[in-house]
């Protein structure tokens, strides 16, 4: 797909994989749920849910190293400065052409452009939260949030995965 395409395809999942409520229970079951879908795929993540920045779930598979997490709190700042999941905006700033210290004033010791980092918006309230995951391609980091989210919050995950990636 397009960069354009895969913009107006995240903005199409954040909308819609929106929670009417969220709380320990609920990281419990998405950070179980995103570890058995990573591992049925042969492949290791670390992953994050946090909450009005508590941390709620984190589950580092055998393979990964502590640089994981460093990557899961560059893209968690992105989502909880941006309101918008790393990926768009890794996308954005591909788009616009411009660097992280000219636009945003920040370094690439606190904000990444990479995939992997998703908002937890409650419906009428705006972004509460992150789950973020790292390990895996940018793109596939973010996938299997977005299928995980689609499976608990009773989406079509056809209607809502970006399509194949542009070389």
């Amino acid at each position: 797909m397009s960069l354009d395409s895969d913009l107006n395809q995240i903005a199409i999942q954040e909308e819609r994989l929106q929670f009417d409520a969220f709380n320990a229970t609920t990281a419990l079951d998405i950070g179980l749920r995103l570890r058995a879908l990573i591992e049925s795929r042969g492949k290791k993540a670390a992953i994050d849910i946090q909450l009005a920045g508590h941390p709620l779930f984190f589950y580092a598979m055998l393979g990964t190293t502590p640089d994981n997490g460093e990557w899961i709190r560059r893209k968690r700042n992105v989502v909880m400065r941006f309101h918008k999941s790393s990926y768009a905006f890794s996308l954005g700033v591909q788009k616009n052409g411009h660097s992280l210290m000219e636009r945003f004033g920040a370094g690439p010791d606190q904000l990444v452009l990479a995939g992997g980092g998703f908002p937890i918006r409650l419906r009428d309230s705006g972004v509460v939260g992150s789950i973020t995951v790292s390990g895996l391609p940018q793109r596939d980091d973010h996938g299997v949030i977005v299928e995980v989210l689609a499976d608990v919050l009773g989406q079509n995950i056809a209607e809502l995965a970006l399509g194949p990636e542009e070389r």
